[in-house]
């Protein structure tokens, strides 16, 4: 496998080794009763935000350290390789989370940051609804100004996080009949107990089945007007800011997974025996592995120096949607061929490779599908 070539230091790798030693003794042992139950339990997030683990960019005097976001690749690699796919810390530190570290107010921060850092306030983004997915400006929630309140009404649903979470960031129309229809959305913070707010069923996915998945139902729902995040019809902005840190996000899981995958399958070929002699040994293993592998070092190539691009406050926007689109159709590839190589037994739950190809087929789907990455990607050819 292709090192990193990211600029890691030694607290970085000590971040590493403690984040490893966490999920040996946390989740690790308990993973497979979560994936039973389709949550993870609160006290989970608590004990990561005793340990320093949650939203550790979060600035000091809100509780966090300010560490850089090498500090969020490494936990999402680890967490990634572990299959600990049930654990939405990435969501929460690097996707919701950061809504409210770029667009609250200071008075915002300072009542939700310091309990998303510690594990009492879990969080979630409630963009999709039935009838939208990655078209969000056709959202049809809406949130009318009614004194000191915004009235919500609508549906959210696939809400990771869903049923756990303590505040939700939701995409609604202030502005039903603005024009264009984008600059109608805006984002409003809901917490837990408002009424109005009910969370439905639990969805039953095929993968990531500890990962609590629902709907979520505002009835006349009324939200207090300091709730709302920026300006009102700000809220599309706002979120096309944020593609980029969460399709690079998308994009660390999809080749952290394919580099698990292969290392899996490479030990694994070695030990099973065939006609006498390891899976390993056969030329058509080697060259497909070997083709496997050489995909894998590019896509780290190409991200890990997106990864220092991002850091650098540099606009990747459309270079971060190529590596989701790539990198996260090529993960799935990668754990397809490797589960061919497992044979009977890659098909069995028991045998990691498993997981790995069931949880990773979302991932050319959430976050934007791979078709859509193919639409922003080609509006940004020829411009300058």
């Amino acid at each position: 496998m292709l090192k990193s070539k990211l600029p890691f230091t030694e607290e970085h790798n000590l971040l590493r080794d403690t984040f490893r030693k966490f999920i040996e003794k946390e989740i690790k042992p308990y993973h497979e009763q979560w994936e039973k139950d389709g949550i993870v339990p609160r006290e989970l997030w608590l004990k990561a935000g005793e340990n320093g683990f949650l939203c550790p960019w979060v600035e000091e005097k809100y509780g966090g350290i300010g560490a850089d976001f090498l500090y969020s690749v490494v936990m999402l690699e680890e967490l990634t390789k572990a299959g600990a796919s049930g654990f939405a810390l990435p969501l929460h530190n690097d996707i919701v989370v950061q809504y409210i570290g770029a667009f609250a107010n200071d008075e915002q921060k300072e009542r939700w940051l310091p309990g998303c850092v510690s594990g009492e306030k879990i969080s979630a983004l409630a963009m999709t609804e039935p009838n939208a997915g990655s078209d969000v400006q056709s959202i049809k929630t809406t949130a009318v100004k009614d004194g000191d309140c915004y009235v919500l009404n609508g549906q959210k649903t696939f809400i990771s996080n869903g049923l756990l979470a303590d505040v939700v960031v939701v995409a609604a129309k202030t502005d039903p009949k603005a024009d264009p229809p984008y600059s109608g959305i805006s984002l409003i913070v809901v917490e837990r107990g408002t009424p109005g707010f009910e969370r439905g069923k639990k969805i039953h996915k095929i993968g990531m089945k500890a990962q609590d998945t629902a709907e979520l139902f505002f009835d006349d729902c009324r939200v207090p007007a300091n709730n709302l995040l920026g300006s009102e019809g700000a809220g599309f902005f706002m979120m096309m800011q944020k593609l980029q840190p969460e399709r690079l996000v998308c994009a660390i899981g999809g080749l952290a997974a394919a580099e698990k995958c292969i290392e899996l399958t490479v030990q694994y070929t070695k030990e099973r025996q065939q006609f006498g002699r390891p899976i390993f040994s056969f030329q058509n293993t080697q060259f497909l592995l070997a083709d496997l592998a050489s995909e894998v070092a590019v896509g780290r190539a190409f991200l890990d120096r997106l990864i220092q691009d991002h850091m650098a406050g540099e606009n990747v926007v459309t270079e971060t949607c190529m590596a989701k689109l790539w990198i996260c159709e090529m993960a799935n590839r990668v754990a397809d061929r490797c589960l061919q190589l497992h044979g009977g037994y890659g098909y069995c739950e028991e045998y990691p490779i498993s997981k790995f190809w069931v949880d990773g087929r979302i991932q050319t789907i959430f976050a934007g599908t791979s078709e859509v990455m193919r639409l922003i990607i080609a509006r940004s050819l020829g411009k300058e």
